[in-house]
């Protein structure tokens, strides 16, 4: 039988929220995010030192223009790509890409992912890709 799990209803989940289904595949559960209208699972614990990764900080990607050196003091120099889309452990800051779970700075690191769908109007995370239903 198919390991899932309905995580809640699609109209009382916008876009920028997460949550944290507990237990989930251990203790630690996981974190399901909705990135633009796309659903998203993580385990909840990060790969470098055990943290609980979906309770981190949701945000962008900070990309320098300049070396700070190079910049006049009232200049932040920087911009946000792909904000809402990296999740920062809370304990040591590692950020990981939600749709992957790949490590910004580690790409041979990557936090568990499982697969999601839509079904009666339900976000519903599954254990395995293979237990995905079949789609239309």
């Amino acid at each position: 039988m198919a390991e899932s799990h309905r995580v809640d209803l699609v109209a009382a989940f916008p876009p920028g929220e997460r949550r944290i289904v507990v237990p989930f595949r251990g203790r630690a559960g996981i974190g399901v995010f909705n990135i633009a209208g796309a659903y998203h699972a993580l385990r909840n614990i990060c790969p470098h030192k055990s943290g609980p990764l979906c309770t981190g900080r949701v945000t962008g990607r900070a990309i320098a223009t300049a070396p700070p050196s190079g910049r006049p003091l009232d200049d932040a120099g920087y911009q946000i790509e792909r904000d809402g889309e990296i999740i920062r452990c809370p304990w040591h800051l590692w950020e990981f890409e939600i749709a992957t779970g790949r490590c910004l700075v580690d790409p041979t690191v990557r936090v568990k992912t499982y697969p999601t769908a839509i079904e009666d109007g339900w976000v519903v995370v599954y254990a395995d890709e293979a237990d995905l239903p079949p789609q239309p």
